[in-house]
């Protein structure tokens, strides 16, 4: 993996196992490794505090936490 590439942190709770992998290869990764560990149930994950940041970080590019945005019917 370059140091340029970016990297997003996954987590399994049921294997106690954290690793990172490089942006274009998080869907196989967590794919792969559900499959493999947990018959295709989705429990590693990216990092949940990354999870929630990047919800914030669109929420906010898109708008959502204006007053205006909030005040609409």
């Amino acid at each position: 993996m370059s140091t340029d590439e970016p990297s997003v942190p996954i987590v399994c709770d049921e294997c106690e196992t954290e690793t990172r992998v490089p942006l274009d290869d998080l869907a196989d990764a967590l794919e792969k490794h559900n499959a493999q560990k947990h018959d295709g149930e989705s429990v590693a994950e990216v990092d949940p505090a990354i999870k929630d940041r990047l919800a914030d970080l669109v929420a906010e590019d898109l708008g959502l936490f204006d007053e205006d945005a909030t005040e609409r019917p």
